[in-house]
């Protein structure tokens, strides 16, 4: 029998699965492949995620169009809610208070 995985190691591998799932899932549904994905935490039901898509490309690309999704994942990795949460332009730098 295999010694056991430490809990530290299976939670990274999850998050890491999580991570690819929602942006993949993501990517089917809009036609559009993710740039990022900027947040993911565990949640009661499975795992919520934000992640960052290329909306509309311009010249300069730090005037291109992003948009930050919500991707809400249940316990098996399935997708089962999205909404776009922002939209901002590449360049655009988040000012904190």
């Amino acid at each position: 029998m295999a010694p056991a995985e430490p809990a530290k190691r299976r939670r990274k591998d999850k998050a890491a699965w999580a991570m690819r799932s929602a942006a993949q899932q993501l990517e089917q549904l809009l036609g559009r492949p993710p740039e990022s994905v900027s947040a993911l935490r565990p949640t009661d039901d499975g795992w919520e995620a934000n992640v960052e898509v290329l909306e509309l490309e311009r010249i300069p690309e730090t005037t291109s169009v992003m948009a930050s999704y919500r991707v809400t994942l249940d316990k098996e990795g399935d997708l089962v809610a999205y909404e776009r949460v922002r939209r901002y332009t590449r360049g655009q730098i988040d000012r904190t208070p």
